[in-house]
């Protein structure tokens, strides 16, 4: 492994985190370790679709491209056509230093193929086999799933430290809230019935993964004794997330709102930055409620155990099982008990738990909001 250029001397930056949104939060640290190393040089994310959905919120990225890999799940199908033009693309963006970051679980191997094609003299991953020259820097990948297993936050400062890059002045993840997304936060909560000024919980049902969706009815039971002490609670999620809401809203004997369907990623991110706390499955709400310093109650099943919620407040609910850090989008399981056996009671234990801590005083969107 020859020694990398210093990164005084670096044009152009590729990042590369190909999964979920939530996945891309989580090397936000690692991003900006790479921009504060590198501030004269380009840096640009590549990413799939829901992670691209970030773009206008991080504020060490330069540019984001989206391409679909055909590698990651979901995959996606007419390749050929699309690796060739990325690496057309790479070459003509004239990119020097490519990082490719992956879970334990990935290979980094395909696009550090298509990164050497692309003529990028610095490739630098985490890598179980010996990738000889797909990689110029190669990082030995040690991770193994299990508990004790270390935070993909720090995996990836891992990475970058491969490079001669010192960790960041800011280890939390980075997530940009713009004045405009809080002002129409504000008025999506007006026009859902909640007043300016009162403190509110965020409530997300959804995941997507049903392998990490405790089950709505459950969540609903959960909230119910937090609305009936006077808490107001907003339930958000996507187009897809509809009926989970409606589950959830219904195993309530009290008022709630929805806003689900109905938010920008933006909004969303203004509305968890004005809340007391999120309840919510292992998704990317509860990352983005990381990022912003609001509590997290996480349903956390035990599919794999490096996304916690990162330096935030938090409790981290699931019933220990034998088939855990099974990595099934799908459980297969009879009842789904990592999940299902966590009691809802203990939910709102935990909760009110987090409620009563003392926290740096938050400032709701409603006060941030300018007219």
């Amino acid at each position: 492994m020859s020694p990398a250029p210093v990164p005084s001397a670096w044009r152009h930056v590729l990042v590369v985190r190909l999964d979920n949104m939530g996945d891309v939060l989580m090397c936000t640290p690692a991003m900006r370790a790479l921009k504060q190393a590198a501030p004269q040089a380009k840096l640009t994310l590549l990413t799939s679709p829901s992670g691209a959905r970030l773009a206008p919120h991080l504020d060490m990225v330069d540019g984001v491209t989206v391409f679909r890999a055909s590698w990651v799940k979901p995959g996606h199908t007419g390749v050929v056509d699309d690796e060739a033009d990325l690496v057309n693309w790479l070459r003509s963006e004239r990119v020097d230093v490519a990082v490719v970051m992956t879970s334990a679980t990935q290979s980094p191997l395909p696009m550090a193929m298509l990164c050497r094609m692309a003529g990028i003299p610095v490739r630098v991953a985490h890598a179980r086999e010996n990738p000889y020259a797909l990689l110029s820097h190669w990082r030995r990948d040690v991770d193994k799933l299990g508990p004790g297993m270390r935070h993909e936050v720090e995996r990836q400062l891992d990475l970058v430290g491969t490079l001669g890059v010192p960790r960041p002045d800011s280890l939390r993840l980075g997530l940009t809230v713009r004045d405009a997304d809080r002002l129409a936060a504000r008025n999506a909560l007006l026009a859902a019935g909640v007043m300016p000024g009162g403190p509110y919980i965020v409530v997300h049902p959804g995941a997507t993964a049903p392998s990490r969706r405790y089950p709505a009815a459950m969540m609903g039971e959960a909230v119910r004794g937090l609305v009936a002490e006077g808490w107001t609670c907003v339930f958000c999620g996507s187009e897809d997330e509809r009926e989970a809401v409606r589950t959830a809203r219904e195993a309530i004997a009290g008022p709630t709102a929805d806003l689900c369907a109905q938010l920008t990623l933006g909004e969303l991110a203004a509305l968890i930055e004005g809340a007391s706390l999120l309840i919510g499955n292992n998704s990317g709400p509860a990352h983005m409620a990381a990022a912003l310093g609001t509590p997290v109650v996480c349903l956390y099943a035990l599919t794999n155990p490096q996304h916690t919620p990162w330096q935030v407040p938090a409790r981290v609910m699931s019933h220990d099982v034998p088939c855990r850090d099974c990595l099934q989008s799908v459980c297969p399981q009879p009842g789904h008990p990592c999940l299902r056996n966590v009691a809802p009671h203990d939910v709102a234990i935990a909760a009110r738990t987090l409620l009563a801590q003392p926290l740096a005083p938050v400032e709701p969107v409603h006060a941030r909001a300018t007219c």
